[in-house]
């Protein structure tokens, strides 16, 4: 009875964890959200596997009191739920970077620590829109709280 149970959870979690992917090799677009006060970020993807890949978003914004960056990377883990739909879950961080104009004139300099899930639908042409989430707790002084930030990408594969 125990060869049987153990054999079952084998066999399933092959087949779990064989559900190959089609991920693109890479992935360049936007992502636009709130990205705590930065806006639009440019997004690439380089996969890494069947079923995994690295993020990085690039965010700046230039205003009339401050001119700033945001640098993220995440490792991400997708899964296929039917067809060109998938989801994923991912960890990282960056780094960033706030230079105040008049009457402050001084720099910040912060990082962050990072998770990501969302859902993407993966086109028949080469365009992938995706819906995410990610929390962010941030370590410095202009940015030390906990920051969620929600974004939708739409990025061109090759």
């Amino acid at each position: 009875m125990k060869k049987l149970i153990l054999s079952a959870f084998t066999i399933i979690g092959c087949l779990v964890f064989t559900n190959a992917q089609n991920i693109a090799e890479n992935a360049i677009g936007l992502r636009l959200g709130d990205s705590d006060g930065l806006g639009a970020e440019i997004s690439y993807q380089r996969g890494l596997g069947d079923n995994n890949r690295l993020e990085v978003d690039l965010g700046w914004r230039t205003g009339d009191d401050f001119d700033g960056f945001k640098l993220a990377g995440l490792y991400q883990w997708i899964w296929n739920i039917d067809g060109g739909f998938n989801w994923y879950a991912g960890a990282g961080g960056g780094v960033g970077s706030y230079d105040f104009e008049a009457p402050i004139n001084d720099s910040e300099t912060f990082f962050f620590a990072a998770g990501n899930v969302g859902i993407e639908y993966d086109f028949d042409i080469p365009l992938l829109l995706s819906l995410d989430f990610r929390p962010e707790i941030g370590f410095g002084d202009v940015n030390d709280d906990l920051d969620f930030d929600i974004a939708l990408g739409i990025r061109y594969q090759f």
